[in-house]
């Protein structure tokens, strides 16, 4: 990759340059002599390696490199502009910064429930990022994350020196939309599941399995009508029509926001259960301790 020695101050020339169009304008406005302006814009030029203005009349034109260097540095003092608000508000307004590992095998419904304490802790800067429990293990090792929330405890690895607890553990219910779970009212719960297209999240979060022997002692073969990673785009698919699914009671106080969604029976013997995993650091953040706090209480 080319090294330039390149100079903020020279861009600023160029910059004024093209918006005054021509250098005696941009002297003028810039205070100072055309010849310092245009010594300015000759060392921007040599320093990029092409020619960046054109003489065109009394004036001067862009070339094709102008026209893709004047679009950089419109974007570049644009953010220079906006520079110092940005500071004021960080001095004045101080964001409180919690950045969250969700696996992906979690409920996001659930987890929603379990952070929602402290989503309206003012200044709140929330970072949710969502992946492999083995990845976001490694980025709360590395101090990118505060805290990682998932479906099973955190693997025995004393090198990383992270640790979990089970924050939460709760029944699963299962909801569908309204026209689904009346044709389903004619027949006993969970019987009822046999006559029904069914959404499930699939393999890889920890409740699947448990689904799995779940159906195995009730003795369902279910139409599965579709798998989803993520639950709360299953809730999306479910509430329009797509089938029933099965939902932790952690999460689904969440279902309120879609309409239709009917709830169809309660599967008692099939918990859904979600750890907290931190880093050392980790437990000394204030909002850590207060998610923990609230799910012990809870």
């Amino acid at each position: 990759m080319a090294s330039y020695d390149f100079n903020y101050r020279h861009l600023h020339y160029f910059w004024t340059v093209a918006r005054e169009g021509g250098f005696s304008k941009a002297a003028a406005r810039l205070g100072v002599a055309v010849q310092t302006v245009s010594a300015q814009v000759r060392e921007l030029e040599k320093s990029l390696g092409h020619q960046l203005l054109k003489p065109e009349g009394r004036s001067v034109a862009l070339t094709e490199a102008g026209m893709a260097a004047l679009q950089r540095a419109e974007e570049i003092f644009q953010l220079g502009q906006e520079l110092p608000e940005l500071v004021r508000q960080a001095a004045t307004e101080p964001a409180v910064r919690l950045a969250v590992g969700l696996s992906d095998g979690i409920s996001k419904l659930a987890a929603h429930a379990m952070v929602e304490p402290v989503l309206h802790t003012p200044a709140l800067r929330l970072v949710c990022h969502e992946g492999e429990l083995e990845q976001l293990l490694g980025e709360l090792a590395m101090h990118h994350l505060d805290m990682v929330l998932a479906g099973q405890p955190a693997p025995s690895r004393p090198a990383l020196r992270l640790s979990s607890h089970r924050i939460a553990e709760a029944p699963v219910d299962w909801w569908g939309p309204a026209a689904l779970v009346r044709a389903a009212a004619m027949r006993q719960f969970p019987q009822s599941l046999a006559d029904l297209p069914v959404l499930l999240p699939t393999a890889h979060s920890a409740l699947r399995p448990q689904l799995e022997r779940w159906f195995d002692r009730h003795g369902l073969r279910p139409r599965v009508a579709g798998e989803f990673e993520d639950s709360a785009l299953l809730a999306v698919f479910a509430a329009r029509g797509l089938g029933v699914f099965p939902v932790s009671r952690l999460g689904a106080g969440d279902l309120g926001l879609m309409r239709g969604l009917r709830l169809l029976g309660r599967s008692d013997d099939l918990q859904e259960e979600i750890h907290l995993i931190r880093s050392r650091r980790g437990q000394h953040h204030p909002l850590v301790q207060q998610i923990e706090a609230h799910a012990r209480a809870r």
